[in-house]
């Protein structure tokens, strides 16, 4: 996977800028200009992330772990007085254990980020060579589209209906729900961005950055981000009205993408029950980590339409039956 990981996300990249080329070669544009303008916004938008969002997005990571402590520790003094507010539901010495819990996290927490900073230079040259890798794949793969789709089929049967069937289905709602994705990404980082500054959170674009990137996740991505939302804004302020309207806030922007957005870019494109989300989420997460998470609406996506494609058992009789009555003649014959 590590190995392969810069052809993966050329792939994903292409496959994203290919709506955008197929757009400009509706409006009459050849392929070729159309690929290079495509790409020439893409690299443009890449080079900025990487000189500006990333730096940004760094510098606030940084800032908040050197706060952790404190926070932990205005943590533990806000734990200890459970016991004596609430002695019949809490005890000193579950709240102890609990706080005890945390310390040894927090140590296990910072061995792992010091030794991260050991292997940065490792990680310096590996991501220096996907900045140049990734950008040349994703052109190479737009300009050649046709070339590789076809060396590709070269190694498939000639007669292919049900994997041909499979595939337009797959292909209609995979590409439609990933770019589709791609924009509530980006809609809900810019208004979380814009109204967290507004209301003065502290790490506007990293909570921001975490809640576009938690639409990912249906339904579990929002509930792990208010957590660090909540936190930091508990902790700014304390309990006081600000800290009230962050949180509404919050659940406004998730409200509005679950019950407009959503509706509004995707529609019938994914027709999966929230029950089979869920649990494609929790299968391919438990199977592929992150990555499994990351792709689990398209891999349920193409559960569904192999399941869709696949002959009923009477459709199997049919056909077990007309090659009977094919093969009878050949045998006269």
């Amino acid at each position: 996977g590590k190995l392969l990981a810069p052809l993966i996300a050329s792939v994903i990249i292409a496959y994203l800028l290919e709506g955008a080329v197929r757009k400009l070669q509706s409006w009459h544009l050849p392929r070729l200009p159309a690929v290079l303008l495509v790409f020439t916004i893409f690299l443009s938008l890449f080079i900025a992330a990487i000189f500006l969002l990333v730096p940004l997005l760094i510098q606030q990571l940084t800032q908040l772990f050197r706060e952790v402590p404190t926070m932990i520790s205005k943590g533990q003094e806000l734990l200890l007085q459970l016991p004596e507010r609430y002695p019949q539901l809490v005890s000193e010495e579950q709240v102890r254990e609990v706080i005890a819990m945390i310390r040894t996290e927090s140590a296990a927490m910072g061995q792992r980020v010091v030794m991260l900073s050991l292997t940065s230079a490792v990680h310096l040259v590996t991501f220096l060579v996907y900045l140049i890798l990734v950008p040349l794949l994703v052109f190479f793969m737009l300009k050649d589209k046709e070339a590789i789709i076809g060396w590709v089929l070269s190694f498939l049967p000639r007669h292919r209906p049900l994997v041909n069937l499979v595939w337009e289905d797959v292909n209609a709602g995979i590409g439609s729900y990933v770019r589709g994705k791609f924009v509530e990404i980006l809609i809900v980082w810019v208004v979380s961005y814009i109204t967290f500054s507004l209301l003065g959170l502290q790490y506007a674009m990293l909570l921001s950055f975490l809640v576009g990137i938690s639409v990912i996740i249906p339904y579990i991505g929002a509930a792990v981000v208010t957590i660090p939302v909540a936190a930091v804004a508990y902790f700014q302020f304390g309990i006081v009205p600000q800290f009230w309207y962050v949180l509404i806030a919050y659940l406004v922007i998730q409200f509005l993408d679950g019950n407009v957005l959503v509706p509004l870019l995707f529609s019938e494109v994914v027709n999966l029950h929230p029950v089979a989300i869920i649990a494609a989420v929790i299968v391919f997460g438990g199977l592929w980590g992150i990555w499994g998470v990351f792709f689990a609406i398209p891999l349920a996506t193409l559960v569904a339409a192999v399941i869709k494609a696949w002959p009923s058992p009477s459709e199997q009789r049919d056909l077990a039956a007309n090659k009977t009555d094919d093969e009878a003649p050949a045998e006269q014959a």
